[in-house]
């Protein structure tokens, strides 16, 4: 038995979910193997080698991997297949996009956002935005799974020796082209690897309000997020957005700012080890898991907080 991890990252730097879903894949049992593809990848693949539990790197360097098209990794991974009895992959929204190709290419089932291994061919996962948790046994001969980062601690990155083998194959789908892309620039943690997150909901009452946030953000070292209500309501960009439908977190401290506490936000985020609410309706759903809550006008405390730090 043995599984194949595929690793995400910006053919420079790793990014901290693939950790986390090396150490669901040792938990798995057998030879963790990492696929590294891309162009240019060598600092990933250096990463990667040291990572404990990993016993071999597969390398993919060509141009056609450079992006990383979900149409074009998903064709390598399949050749790869055979010798794997588990795929496994983060359950971000680069992984929610290619591993349902992989599914669908082998045909199997796909088992997602798992956060529990309970051995290897049964798995638990939340369903219902969290409110149950299913535990699910696979048959298929190969197990195709994405990994939600806040289930599993990270895999220690370094301490180990991994052998790299380079992966000749060349597949490029003829269907779809990388054009370009619009990266935001942020001197801010990125969401997903944040320890400490403020968020704002649609209590905010407009975009520019955010920036009563930043002053609290910038003393604690932490990122911006959002609900799904505020980024409907146009108030920040969806890439902010926390929630079943956005981005999975679980911080060391989540500062929750004028948001009711919907389950799809929840959903996000209830996994965080401190939570912290502040909003004016003392009945918000919010307060019934935070560990701290405060009950007031948030433009009135936000200041008063950031003052205070």
């Amino acid at each position: 038995m043995s599984v194949l991890v595929i690793s995400e990252h910006d053919n420079s730097t790793l990014k901290p979910a693939t950790l986390n879903t090396i150490t669901a894949a040792i938990e798995v049992g057998g030879d963790v193997h990492v696929l590294v593809a891309g162009k240019g990848s060598q600092s990933v693949v250096s990463q990667v080698s040291t990572i404990v539990g990993v016993s071999k790197v597969f390398v993919a360097d060509n141009a056609v991997y450079e992006h990383q098209l979900a149409e074009n990794i998903s064709k390598l991974v399949v050749e790869l297949a055979s010798d794997y009895s588990h795929i496994m992959t983060p359950a971000t929204t680069t992984g929610k996009n290619l591993l349902p190709r992989v599914a669908a290419l082998l045909d199997v089932a796909q088992i997602s956002d798992i956060i529990q291994v309970e051995s290897s061919d049964t798995f638990v996962r939340p369903v219902y935005a969290g409110n149950a948790i299913a535990t699910v046994k696979s048959t298929d001969v190969t197990k195709v799974i994405t990994v939600r980062s806040t289930g599993f601690d990270a895999a220690v990155p370094e301490g180990g020796n991994a052998n790299q083998v380079t992966v000749e194959q060349v597949i490029e789908s003829n269907k779809c082209r990388f054009v370009s892309d619009q990266l935001v620039e942020s001197d801010r943690p990125e969401l997903t690897a944040a320890s400490v997150i403020v968020s704002g909901g649609r209590g905010m009452g407009s975009g520019d309000n955010f920036k009563l946030l930043e002053g609290v953000a910038d003393k604690l070292g932490a990122a911006i997020g959002a609900s799904r209500a505020a980024v409907d309501a146009g108030f920040v960009p969806n890439d902010m957005q926390v929630g079943q439908t956005g981005k999975t977190v679980a911080p060391d401290l989540y500062v929750a700012v004028g948001i009711s506490g919907a389950i799809q936000h929840l959903a996000g985020m209830k996994d965080s080890k401190v939570i912290v609410a502040i909003n004016k309706d003392e009945d918000a759903p919010i307060f019934q898991i935070a560990d701290y809550g405060l009950v007031a006008d948030l433009f009135e405390a936000v200041p008063e907080l950031e003052s205070s730090l």
